[in-house]
This record gives structure tokens, sequence and C-alpha cells, in this order.
């Protein structure tokens, strides 16, 4: 089954590459979150990110915070209308979570959400967002009318200092890429701790990781395989490197070869920072007969607080989102026949050299009619 072509788009973070072949810009889908470097031009109009600290040497989180003043990025999330128009309704459709009440935007971006909350009738609403946007967002608050209601803090979660001791409800748009690459999980955890208060709201409050694996044979030749013979050269080393970098890409839902496994299920308003790394069996049941040359990663969102539980899903069998898929290539091609299972378990957890980098490892062995075969991946996102 060929998988169509995709064209350009733009990552989270990293450099990942596209469909087409191209690499697109570094930026990330997290409206939420924040820079705090500095930005500029120099004579070529080239960006210029200066470190908060000081350094003449800007450091990697200077950059990747940097990347969130660009308007770019947020345009394309609050164009993702599966999130936008999920985060508006659940604030405009549950007034009883916000009015009078005191609210924290944690990563605020552009400032929709806090506008979505002033608008629902919140009493007043701390919009914290580190990147330059927040003079941007200051000015948008301004022009709406919004500036008794909204307080733009400018920094970093974890350095401000919010002028109120509690607040009632936390929203946030944390989730990355893979739900835990590049997020803002972490910040949202030390919010809660902080700031709200007892049987106070965190929207969304729980997320869902889920597995399955597809058929994707044209892309894994035309892209991975290439490699081994170039102009007949051997280029194997960078095939090598290329299997280890997962691709966020749209997966066509007739590409799926066997159903889902539940890896996780994160209760944002419990869990501890810890319960992000984690490790999780599965087993993947083919629903016809066919070839797997892929796992593929997706999340569910949830905002089980409403009057009527409500939510998203980022998988291929639903409406596209920016967040897309995370697919990952296997160094087996699996011939299975429906009914046959797929077993073996997914571990996740930050780098140890960069915490902004995910490390993924997925053990797995299948025994059928036509394939037996056993391995363990590493995979790291970048």
């Amino acid at each position: 089954m060929a998988r169509k072509k995709k064209m350009k788009w733009q990552s989270k973070g990293p450099n990942f590459s596209s469909k087409d072949g191209s690499t697109t810009m570094n930026v990330d889908g997290d409206e939420d979150n924040g820079s705090d470097g500095g930005e500029g031009e120099n004579a070529a109009g080239s960006d210029v990110v200066v470190s908060p600290s000081g350094d003449s040497e800007p450091t990697s989180a200077d950059y990747y915070f940097d990347s969130y003043a660009h308007f770019g990025i947020h345009e394309e999330m609050i164009k993702d209308t599966v999130r936008t128009k999920t985060y508006q309704n659940v604030i405009y459709q549950n007034q009883f979570l916000f009015k009078d009440k005191i609210v924290l935007d944690v990563g605020a971006g552009t400032g929709i959400l806090s506008l979505f909350a002033a608008k629902g009738g919140a009493k007043h609403v701390y919009a914290v967002e580190c990147s330059l946007m927040a003079d941007t967002a200051r000015e948008i608050v301004r022009a709406n009318g919004y500036s008794d209601v909204i307080t733009v803090l400018k920094g970093k979660v974890e350095e401000i200092e919010l002028p109120t001791p509690h607040v009632d409800v936390i929203v946030s748009e944390w989730m990355g890429y893979f739900l835990l690459f590049e997020n803002m999980l972490n910040t949202v955890l030390y919010a809660r701790d902080k700031w709200l208060v007892p049987n106070g709201v965190v929207l969304p409050d729980k997320t869902s990781l889920y597995l399955t694996a597809i058929e994707d044979a044209d892309y894994k030749n035309e892209k991975m395989d290439f490699w081994n013979s170039v102009y007949g050269f051997d280029m194997s080393c960078i095939r090598k490197q290329a299997m280890l970098e997962p691709l966020v890409d749209t997966v066509d839902a007739n590409q799926i070869v066997t159903h889902s496994q539940l890896l996780k299920t994160m209760d944002i308003s419990k869990m501890s920072s810890g319960d992000a790394s984690f490790s999780a069996p599965f087993k993947l049941v083919a629903t016809r007969n066919d070839f797997i040359h892929a796992f593929v990663a997706y999340f569910d969102v949830s905002f089980s607080k409403c009057h009527k539980a409500t939510g998203f899903s980022t998988g291929p069998k639903s409406r596209p989102t920016h967040w897309k898929q995370t697919v990952m290539y296997l160094e087996d091609t699996i011939t299975i026949c429906e009914g046959e299972a797929l077993t073996g378990s997914l571990s996740v957890a930050p780098n140890a050299n960069n915490p902004r980098d995910l490390d993924v490892t997925v053990q797995y062995s299948f025994s059928g009619k036509r394939c037996q075969c056993s391995r363990t991946q590493h995979y790291r996102m970048r």
C-alpha cells in the first residue's frame, strides 16, 4: 500500500525531514511555551539570540525558548481548529469552572486561552509567557479591552512572582510531539504544586499515549534503504542515523495494520514529574494480512471536569492536528496475518545529556506463520 507524499511541514523544536525530502525550520508546536532569550537582527538580517544570563554564548535552551517569539508558530497552532476550538468550547460551555475564579495560563503565547478564560467569566487571569511574545500578548489584551482582567507576566513560571498566593484554575496547552517531546508538563506540575488551591482544576487534566503499527514500504524504501547504495557507494551509516530519528507526519488511516494499544494514561492533577518516564508492555493484534514497517504513536487529551467530558485525539483516524503522529521505523519487515500479535514493551525517558531530547526504546518480538523476529530498537527525538 503506497503512502501519500506529504508537503513540507514545520516541526516542533528539532529538525525532522518531511515526506518531500526537505528539512524544515526548527519550531515548536506548543503555543504555550516561552523564551527566556532575547532576539535581534544583525547587519545581515539573521536572528541573534541573547542569553538571559548575560553569557556571551547562548545555550540550547535559549535557542529553544527564543523560537516562541516567532509569529508563524502561533499561527500554526491557532489555526489548528481541533486544538483551539476544543479549548474554547471547554471554557465557554463550562463557565461554572471559570466564573469569578483566579486563572493561571501557563505558557500563554498570544494569550488566546487567557482571552477565552476572561470572556468565560474569570475574575482575573495571570498569563505567563517567557518569550518576547509576552509583549505582543500584552498588546493583544489591551486591544481587546481586557487589561483589567488579564495580567501578562513575562518570565519563566519557575522564576516569576505571582501577584496572588493561590489560583483556582490552571489552563495550559503543554503537550508536545509524542505527547512528551519538548513539552511543558514539568512547568505545569510546578505551578500546580505551588499555587493551585485544594480541589482546584487543571485543564486539560488527563492524557493518554497509544501505539499502533502500519505498512509503509514505499517511504521506508525511498528514504531509508536509499542510503545502502548511493551512486554505487555504501552510505549505510547515514541510514543507521536516519532510523534512530522518529518521523512526525500524518499517517493515512488505511496504513494501519493492527489494533491500538494504550501505553500510558497520566492524570495531570495527581501525577508527579517522574511519572512521565515509564515502560509499558504492548500487544498489537493484526486486523488483516499485511506487512509492518513501523510503529506509530499518538495521544488523546481529556477535560474530565466539564459538565460533559470532552477532549480530542491526535490519532490517524481522527481529524488532523498540528501534532500529527510519530512514526518509528523498524529494521525488520514483519509479515503478519490477521489475528496474530506483535508483542513487546516501550520505554520513554528524557535524554541524560539533554533533557529536552526524548529517548524511546522499543523491544518487540513476533512469531507468526510467515515470519519470526525479535529485536530492541532505540530512538531519539531531538
